[in-house]
C-alpha cells in the first residue's frame, strides 16, 4: 500500500495468476452499478419541519419516512455481478481479514500489528453489530500493547456531547444514566447505549482521549430544512466554528450519493434531496475536521507514544474514501498515512457481491464477520 489510504492500481494484461482482484474476477455480464453501501445521510427528519419549509403534510410525512428509514437501515442495493473465481473466495470465511486488492485473506495477528504504523484507522461498521464493536476492540487492545496511545472519534457522539463525555472518561460523572441525558444520546444517535458501552469504557479504563466525531443533529436538521446557504447565515453555524470551513462538493462525490437517495428511495423532489445531500457533505467535512484536528495535535506533541487515530463510524462513511477519508486528506496535503476497513457480515451467499465491491475500490481491507443479532444488513427493494 505504500502508507496510502488507497491503492494505486496499474494496469495489467491479467496473464499471471495473481495480480489485483480484477484479474482474478470474470468481467460482468453489464456494467456493475454502484457497490453496496451504506446510506450515508443517517438524520432524522420531522414532518413538521418539512412543512414549514414549503411541503405539503402528506409530502413532508413520505421524506420524513424516507429519512427515517435512511437513517435506521442506511441503503444498499442488490447487484447482479458475475461469478467469482472459485480460488478468490472459497477460502473466506468470517473473523478474516481480506486485502480488497487482491481478494486474498491476511495473517490476522501481523495485519492487527501493522496497523501501528498508520496516521489514521477508519473502521466502518454496520450499526449496532457487536462483532464489528469486538473488531474494534481488538485493534486498540493491539495498540496498548505496542505501548501507543490512540485516539479514539466516534460517529455515535456529537460535539455538543464532547464535554459530558470527557466529564465521564474522568470519572466525574459515574451515574449512567446522568451520562446519556448530559451526552444527549437520545438526540444525537439513540439506540441501544450498551452496545457501544464496551468502545467507551475502554477508553476511560485506559484514560484514552475519546472524539465525538458528528456535528449537532440540530445544525444537521437545519440544513436539511433550510438549505446549506441559508445555514451559513445563522448563528448556529457559526457557534460550531463552521464559518472558515469548505464544504467541497464533490463530484464523484455526489454521483454516489444522489444517485443512492434517489434510486433507492424515491418520492422526494430534487430540491428535497439536494438539501439531504448538503447535509450529508456536512457531516462528512465535519467528521474529517475533527480527525484533522486530533491528528495535527498528535503531530504538534511530537511524541511517538501518541496516535494513532481510531475513526469508529458506520461504512458509509468510508467507503470508496469519498466520505470522510478524502477530506481529510485535503486537509492534510503531506505524509499522510490512511487506512480504509470496511467490517461487513460474511455470508458465502454474498460473495461475488463483496468481490464486485472491491473492485469498485471500496476500501483497502474488508473484515469478515459473523451476522449482528439484526441480521443481514439490508437492501434496497
Amino acid at each position: 500500500m505504500g502508507g496510502r489510504w488507497r491503492h494505486r492500481r496499474k494496469k495489467n494484461s491479467c496473464m499471471h495468476e495473481d495480480q489485483s482482484i480484477e484479474c482474478l474476477t470474470k468481467e460482468s455480464r453489464r456494467p456493475p452499478c454502484d457497490a453496496p453501501r451504506r446510506m450515508l445521510v443517517e438524520f432524522m427528519l420531522d414532518s413538521h419541519l418539512l412543512s414549514a419549509h414549503g411541503l405539503c403534510p402528506r409530502a413532508a410525512r413520505s421524506l420524513s419516512a424516507i429519512a427515517l428509514s435512511l437513517f435506521i437501515f442506511g441503503c444498499q442495493e442488490n447487484y447482479q455481478v458475475s461469478s467469482a473465481r472459485p480460488e478468490v473466495w472459497e477460502g473466506w470465511k468470517d473473523r478474516q481479514i481480506v486485502d480488497a486488492r487482491t481478494g486474498r485473506p491476511v495473517p490476522m495477528n501481523g495485519w492487527i500489528k501493522g496497523l501501528a504504523a498508520y496516521d489514521i484507522i477508519y473502521l466502518g461498521e454496520e450499526h449496532h453489530n457487536r462483532y464489528h464493536i469486538d473488531a474494534a476492540l481488538l485493534v486498540l487492545r493491539s495498540l496498548i500493547e505496542q505501548h501507543r496511545r490512540p485516539v479514539l472519534a466516534m460517529e455515535m457522539f456529537g460535539w455538543d456531547g464532547q464535554s459530558a463525555l470527557n466529564q465521564h472518561l474522568a470519572s466525574k460523572m459515574p451515574d449512567r444514566d446522568e451520562f446519556l441525558q448530559r451526552v444527549l444520546w437520545k438526540q444525537n444517535w439513540g439506540g441501544a447505549f450498551e452496545d457501544y458501552e464496551p468502545l467507551v469504557e475502554f477508553a476511560k479504563d485506559h484514560q484514552l482521549p475519546l472524539l465525538a466525531l458528528n456535528p449537532p443533529k440540530t445544525l444537521i436538521r437545519q440544513v436539511v430544512g433550510q438549505g446549506l446557504t441559508q445555514v451559513k447565515e445563522q448563528a448556529e453555524w457559526r457557534r460550531w466554528d463552521m464559518e472558515r470551513e469548505t464544504i467541497v462538493d464533490d463530484s464523484a462525490y455526489r454521483s454516489r450519493i444522489m444517485t443512492q437517495l434517489q434510486d433507492c428511495h424515491g418520492g422526494g423532489s430534487f430540491e428535497d434531496y439536494q438539501r439531504m445531500y448538503e447535509a450529508s457533505m456536512v457531516r462528512d467535512e465535519a467528521m474529517a475536521k475533527t480527525l484533522a484536528a486530533a491528528l495535527t495535535h498528535i503531530t504538534l506533541e511530537n511524541n511517538p507514544v501518541q496516535g494513532p487515530v481510531l475513526s469508529y463510524t458506520g461504512g458509509g462513511h468510508v467507503q470508496y474514501g469519498l466520505p470522510v477519508p478524502n477530506r481529510v486528506a485535503r486537509r492534510i496535503p503531506n505524509g499522510l498515512r490512511q487506512v480504509t476497513v470496511y467490517l461487513t457480515t460474511f455470508e458465502e451467499k454474498r460473495a461475488t457481491e463483496l468481490v464486485q465491491a472491491m473492485k469498485e475500490g471500496i476500501a483497502d481491507y474488508l473484515w469478515l464477520t459473523p451476522m449482528g443479532a439484526q441480521g443481514p444488513p439490508r437492501r434496497c427493494r
